[in-house]
């Protein structure tokens, strides 16, 4: 009976007790179907009295030798309890009195029990409800997106609600492989810390109440040791702690056995009873349910998964074809273009120009040329030549370039750098002008002879022609050989009757005629100056004036405010946010409309004599009148991201495009355009980096943040040349006994006006910039030379992510080592778990390259990171830095659980065989914790601190 019932009971025979005279007993029984069967006596040591009271209530007579007995039996009219009071009277008691204090004792034993039923029923409504809530919160649990061990982890916390389960694991069978793993574990006293993912077969759990449980099919309950031995009698040694308590629950699922839920408990006070058995058992059905319902959800998303694989490789396929048929396409309608041209151009230079266009449509003809044969076949003119270097070819003899050796071989020529290097060393040709990169040139044929080369060429080491560019450049050379021919045969009978009808102009004098062809000339070359003036001036795709024609606005703006004559405006720069995902995605042909729609949206909003251009990619820029200062323009770029917010149809797929504006007011301090147009770019970074779709005014802290980086990105570029970055090195020393087995360059950079800098002055700088780089490598090449001059410990140096992106990483650093002389054993390279992440495969082959000359990997600020445990294994890990903000944890508030957390990966790095260096030990506490832990080795200020390199050199000699 719970204590407050018994405070119930005792409230009524302690009263009951105190009415009759001194020395006198009572007793209280009961048999009820809601409370029990119950006795109370008063005093409560009176055995005798208890046990008359019970044969009262079990219907027999009233024992003799009570002295001047006091009873009463009855049953309750309403809850149907039956009641016994009984009483031995010390003294004479008139039979008024006994009536008195039997009406007395009737009417509060009524009272008090009517009270205790609705407790007890309230009791019993408070645990359905507990229930209730706990079978909704599975029924949601099973809808959730969460993983299977977090959502068991959910099941174990509802079961504690309804029944003491500080202990508790599920265990999943399967007949067909005749073994169990364990879903779900968690246990205070037991060390046992099994995978969900791995399989126990039944002959390793033969012993164990678990597999008794699901081999029965039944539920067992009671103390493990109790247990064990009803299972086998010479069971004496238990595969874990003993419990004082032990509870488990098969899982049915069609008839079948295929699963159990545990729970224990090691307190002797803590004991389950029938009610938490039916809970556990009632409870079971449903998690199994949802535990189905979970398995049957990730299921169909696999096989989603799967099948969004198939159609996307279905999808790259198709895109494959359609881009080979457009390029098919393409090729033939530049064929067909061809020989229109050789027959439509009007001159030898038109052809050629329209020629190149023609070409550039194919592939990257940026630098691009056309050599013939002179008449006199000892010479080369270039008749038509684009370059970014070579602006004119002036005629030349024949010698050793790359276009004469494509004459003399009579075969195409499609050369890397280190190619052409090799012809050159072999003296088989000679360079002219600028060096190129990739060099594609194809012979042209007129009757059968070589009448030419056409060429192709890249200065950019990332444009490289490639053999399905030269074959596509010598199918269309094979037309334009003769194309050229007929070309250049319809140029010659042209002059010639050029020639003649000038002579016959001479002659006649037929002024009117040549001056109206002069007139003609003229108009058409003032038209087509306006077109070249217009392309020049305006946006091919949208038609809105570009980058230029917007500088021309500003720089009239600029002027008409600073005399006056003019409005106060500002510029606003619009980027689009995500637009290479459109382009990625679904095309750039999509992207190309998508600007369009953008450029219209714009141009609709904006008043007529505002300017909106497009400044390439997509970008905009607006130049708005703005009256009203910085709030005007914030609410004209407010207005212009809700009309973008609007949706799109592109491709057949809905867009929902936003951007980022960044805003630049007049001011008087501006000189140019471009200043005002840097600035609302700087802006508008700003504005992405608060998180996009959003406006940004450029202000005065904006400004003074760019010179600042600006000023420290050139202090930066002077430093890398004056070599004023330095390795600082602090001791890694053994826990055990103190020794100092190796150091960490540290960097720092002397900076000539503002002393010794610390990383986090300049890092973020650095990266962004890409500088970091190559300050990384002047702290190696230090490094390997202090390597070289010392001959005991090791010296390990962090590696950036952006090198793992260089092929060459290795080799460039076992070329600095063995120039150096030094050991490459004694270098070992600290890397985060970012480094891990991108580009893992490239990573690792570069790590197992290192590994190969002697070099040891050590994973720094283990934990802080994704800190995935598949990493070790996969990855060539020695050494593993515990993070400096676990080891400054270990004795603040929730202290427990950093070290609970660093002891698990000191524990795991020692299962692995990887060592462990704690970072960051500031005091004697910490240093003892890590080292009773079993961390090996540690670094700190306790330790020793980043010293310059003399200070640290003479020690490792």
């Amino acid at each position: 009976m719970p204590a407050q019932a018994n405070a119930s009971v005792n409230d009524v025979v302690t009263p009951l007790h105190g009415l009759l005279p001194a020395g006198s007993t009572v007793a209280l029984a009961w048999d009820d179907a809601v409370l029990g069967t119950g006795c109370r006596t008063s005093p409560a040591e009176d055995t005798r009295l208890r046990e008359a009271a019970g044969v009262l209530l079990g219907g027999g007579k009233l024992p003799a030798g009570l002295h001047q007995p006091l009873w009463e039996c009855w049953t309750h009219a309403e809850s149907g309890a039956r009641i016994v009071v009984l009483a031995e009277v010390s003294a004479t008691f008139s039979e008024t009195q006994r009536r008195a204090w039997l009406s007395t004792a009737r009417a509060l034993v009524a009272a008090v029990l009517v009270s205790m039923r609705q407790g007890r029923q309230i009791e019993q409504l408070e645990r359905s409800k507990r229930l209730q809530q706990a079978l909704f919160e599975i029924a949601d649990l099973a809808g959730s997106d969460l993983e299977m061990s977090e959502m068991l982890g959910n099941f174990h916390r509802i079961l504690s609600t309804l029944m003491y389960a500080e202990n508790c694991y599920i265990v999943e069978c399967d007949e067909t492989q005749s073994s169990l793993r364990f879903l779900y574990f968690f246990d205070t006293q037991d060390s046992f810390a099994p995978d969900p993912e791995q399989r126990i077969h039944y002959e390793d759990m033969q012993d164990s109440l678990t597999f008794a449980v699901m081999r029965s099919g039944r539920v067992m309950h009671g103390p493990s040791r109790v247990l064990l031995r009803e299972l086998d009698p010479r069971h004496s040694v238990p595969s874990g702690p003993d419990s004082a308590d032990w509870l488990g629950v098969p899982m049915w699922r069609d008839n079948v056995v295929c699963g159990a839920i545990v729970v224990q408990s090691y307190e002797p006070g803590v004991q389950y009873d029938d009610e938490d058995r039916a809970v556990l058992n009632f409870v079971t059905t449903h998690i199994l349910t949802a535990m189905d319902r979970r398995q049957a959800h990730v299921q169909l998303e696999q096989h989603v998964q799967r099948r969004t694989l198939e159609l996307e490789h279905a999808n790259a396929s198709l895109r494959g074809e359609i881009v080979e048929r457009q390029r098919a396409e393409a090729l033939q309608a530049a064929l067909f273009n061809i020989s229109e041209l050789a027959m439509s151009c009007g001159s030898q230079a038109e052809f050629h120009a329209e020629l190149h266009r023609v070409i550039g449509g194919l592939l990257d003809a940026g630098n691009f040329y056309i050599a013939l044969i002179n008449e006199a076949g000892d010479g080369l003119e270039f008749v038509y030549s684009v370059d970014e270097f070579n602006r004119e070819r002036p005629p030349r003899k024949f010698g050793g370039g790359l276009t004469e050796y494509t004459i003399r071989t009579g075969q195409p020529l499609l050369a890397t750098r280190r190619q052409i290097d090799q012809l050159l060393a072999r003296g088989e040709l000679h360079e002219f002008g600028a060096k190129s990169q990739s060099w594609l040139g194809v012979p042209l044929f007129s009757d059968g002879e070589v009448v030419g080369v056409i060429a192709v060429q890249s200065y950019n080491p990332q444009v490289v022609y490639t053999p399905d560019d030269q074959r596509l450049l010598a199918f269309v050379a094979h037309n334009i050989g003769n194309s050229l021919a007929r070309q250049r045969d319809q140029n010659r009978l042209l002059q010639a009757h050029a020639e003649l009808e000038r002579r016959v102009a001479e002659r006649t004098h037929e002024l009117g005629e040549v001056n109206q062809k002069l007139l003609a000339q003229i108009g058409e070359r003032m038209r087509i100056e306006q077109r070249l003036s217009h392309q020049a001036m305006h946006d091919s795709l949208t038609g809105l004036p570009n980058r230029l024609h917007l500088l021309e606005r500003l720089e009239e703006a600029i002027e008409h405010a600073r005399l006056g004559i003019g409005p106060v405006f500002a510029l606003l720069f619009l980027d689009l946010d995500r637009f290479k995902w459109v382009n990625d995605s679904i095309g750039h042909a999509a992207g190309d409309r998508m600007l369009v729609e953008v450029a219209r949206r714009l141009v609709g909003l904006l008043r007529g004599n505002d300017v909106v251009a497009r400044l390439g990619g997509d970008e905009f820029a607006m130049l708005v009148r703005c009256e009203g200062g910085a709030d005007e323009a914030m609410d004209v770029g407010r207005r212009l991201l809700h009309a973008l917010e609007c949706s799109m149809w592109v491709e057949g797929r809905e867009l929902f495009p936003s951007g980022s504006i960044g805003i630049s007011l007049w001011n008087p301090h501006y000189e140019s355009g471009a200043e005002l147009l840097r600035d609302a770019d700087a802006a508008m970074y700003r504005a992405k980096g608060m998180g996009q779709d959003r406006c940004v005014v450029f202000d005065e802290v904006m400004r003074e943040q760019s010179l600042q980086s600006l000023e420290l990105e050139a202090d930066l570029r002077r430093a890398i040349g004056n070599r004023d970055f330095l390795p600082f090195y602090q001791p890694i020393v053994s826990l055990r006994d103190g020794k100092v087995v190796g150091h960490e360059a540290l960097l720092r950079w002397q900076h000539e006006g503002r002393g010794l800098l610390l990383p986090g002055d300049f890092m973020q700088l650095g990266e962004e910039s890409g500088l970091i780089e190559q300050v990384d490598w002047l702290i190696y090449e230090q490094v390997a030379h202090d390597l070289a001059a010392t001959t005991s410990g090791y010296i390990s140096v962090n590696v950036s992510p952006r090198h793992f992106h260089v092929p060459k990483f290795a080799r460039r650093l076992f070329g600095l080592l063995d120039a150096a002389g030094a050991d490459p054993s004694r270098l070992r390279v600290e890397l985060t778990e970012t480094a891990l992440l991108e580009d893992a495969p490239r990573t690792l082959r570069i790590l197992r390259q290192l590994r190969e000359r002697g070099m040891v990997v050590q994973l720094d600020d283990f934990g802080t990171g994704y800190s995935a445990l598949s990493y070790l294994h996969r990855f060539p890990i020695s050494t593993l830095k515990i993070d400096r903000s676990f080891i400054s944890g270990l004795h603040t508030e929730g202290g427990k659980n950093t070290q609970a957390l660093v002891e698990g990966v000191v524990s795991l790095a020692r299962t692995l065989g990887i060592e462990t260096i704690g970072e960051g030990i500031e005091n004697e506490r910490q240093r003892q914790v890590l080292l009773e832990m079993g961390c090996n080795f540690g670094q700190g200020y306790l330790l020793g601190y980043p010293m310059p390199r003399e200070a640290t050199l003479h020690k490792m000699v």
